[in-house]
């Protein structure tokens, strides 16, 4: 997940929005909603309705999804509602109950920076607009956090392309990495969604050029904090972002 907001201006503008009390409301209503048990289905209905709320491609939701949690079910590489990576280890859990639960004890622990949900949205960044970290395991107030997000960040980068990077770190070479296995997630997907980069790139605003440097001071300190290590990039995982290749293809919990 991206964790650099831009310059000051930026950040604060993005924090308004995305704070306003009716983008809060419409987060926090749907959380009663979502089924208790995992189902891959379930961050792939998210995505589908945030698209239409949002406007962002479909698509291109779905791809950030698969390329955060993506993983090997019954032989097809599927999104995990219930997954958490903190420090670079990603966990996976049979219910929303038990990665609430890793949640609290985490944060218990005084560790915040943790990856949450479908799209993993870290509770230290972007918390503030969240009630609670079970929030970000709702899928439905995930998916519209990160299609606001993702519109913020095409519009600063230029392309759905550039803002998947971003989503992930503004580091240059962490971001080229993740646009890298954002493609690669896009093309499994239906072959109508091969060219909804193609078709929705725009030109790039001439003052967002300042994006490959860092918006933050003391990058050296903060941004080894901010990127989260990605074991796919590392040799460690196959096919999925959370799951090192130790583990077993998943089986069905139901």
């Amino acid at each position: 997940m991206a964790l650099e907001w831009g310059t000051d201006a930026m950040k604060n503008s993005r924090a308004r929005r995305l704070r306003h009390p009716a983008f809060m409301l419409a987060l926090c209503l749907c959380s009663l909603a979502t089924p208790v048990l995992a189902r891959p289905e379930l961050c792939e209905a998210a995505a589908a309705q945030a698209a239409r709320e949002s406007g962002v491609p479909v698509d291109v939701l779905q791809a950030i999804a698969l390329t955060e949690t993506g993983r090997n079910a019954g032989g097809r590489l599927r999104p995990w509602p219930w997954a958490a990576n903190t420090e670079g280890r990603g966990h996976w859990f049979a219910s929303r109950e038990e990665v609430a639960r890793y949640a609290r004890e985490t944060l218990a622990r005084g560790q915040s920076s943790i990856d949450l949900g479908c799209f993993q949205i870290n509770w230290r960044w972007h918390g503030e607009n969240f009630a609670a970290p079970e929030s970000l395991l709702d899928p439905l107030t995930a998916a519209r956090y990160a299609a606001a997000y993702l519109s913020d960040l095409r519009i600063e980068f230029g392309s759905w392309e550039g803002a998947a990077g971003a989503y992930h770190s503004r580091t240059p070479h962490l971001a080229h990495r993740y646009r890298s296995r954002f493609r690669q997630m896009l093309a499994r997907l239906a072959p109508s969604s091969r060219p909804a980069l193609a078709a929705a790139q725009t030109p790039r605003p001439a003052h967002t050029s300042r994006h490959v440097q860092t918006s933050r001071p003391a990058q050296s300190a903060r941004a080894a904090s901010q990127s989260r290590p990605y074991p796919l990039f590392s040799g460690v995982a196959q096919g999925a972002s959370l799951v090192p290749a130790t583990l077993p293809t998943a089986a069905p919990l139901f």
